[in-house]
């Protein structure tokens, strides 16, 4: 698909959504490699509600599917990845994720742990070029409407690691933020799920709602 009409279509559908008073759909990315791409489903229904609440955003409550080859991925500025195992692109998929993310797309990628070597390597398929980098906590993606000075916040224990915030930077712009000993997707589920503390999930779900604002009103997305 050729880059320059990826770029229109994408901001065709943002200006559409908001013009016409229309619902913004999230979608979960599909992928192969055995990894369990479908784990937490109340995640992205739970943050668009929050940001519809939050950030008077009009996100439909109903949580899209695309898989990593399909043209369908060009419908959604926005793409949730998450996880446990492997991540496996073949170089169609590589190559259709590319063009997706050039043209105004964004990818999200939630590391629900066990990810990280396999994320890294399916990334340099996408961007043998590029590398990710950690972001400072002075980004703007920190520093919306809700302030993470330090930082994101740390959900899940994982391996007792800090959390940090990595990103994709094609062209000075952001088109893939990677969070790693966070979790912030387990933060988003319903509060049964892990019995997290009220405070906690509120803290996920701020910075989630930081990122959506950045990628509709900053990125380009």
């Amino acid at each position: 698909m050729n880059r320059l009409f990826t770029l229109i279509l994408v901001y065709l559908i943002v200006f559409e959504a908001f013009t016409q008073n229309t619902e913004l759909s999230l979608a979960r990315l599909q992928y192969h490699g055995g990894g369990d791409w479908y784990v937490g489903p109340t995640s992205l229904t739970n943050l668009a509600a929050f940001c519809n609440e939050k950030l008077n955003t009009k996100l439909s409550l109903n949580e899209e599917i695309v898989e990593v080859g399909s043209v369908e991925l060009f419908n959604y500025p926005f793409v949730y990845m998450t996880g446990h195992g492997n991540v496996d692109f073949s170089k169609l998929e590589a190559n259709n994720l590319r063009t997706y993310l050039e043209g105004g797309g964004f990818l999200f990628i939630n590391d629900s742990y066990g990810m990280d070597k396999f994320v890294r390597s399916a990334m340099k398929k996408v961007f043998p070029e590029l590398k990710f980098i950690e972001l400072p906590y002075s980004h703007e993606i920190y520093n919306k409407t809700f302030d993470f000075t330090k930082g994101l916040p740390k959900i899940h224990e994982h391996d007792d690691k800090s959390p940090q915030g990595f990103g994709i930077l094609f062209k000075g712009r952001l088109v893939c933020f990677y969070n790693y000993e966070c979790d912030l997707g387990d933060g988003w589920e319903d509060p049964e799920v892990h019995e997290d503390p009220e405070e906690l999930r509120i803290k996920a779900l701020k910075m989630g709602a930081n990122i959506i604002e950045y990628v509709f009103n900053d990125s380009g997305g």
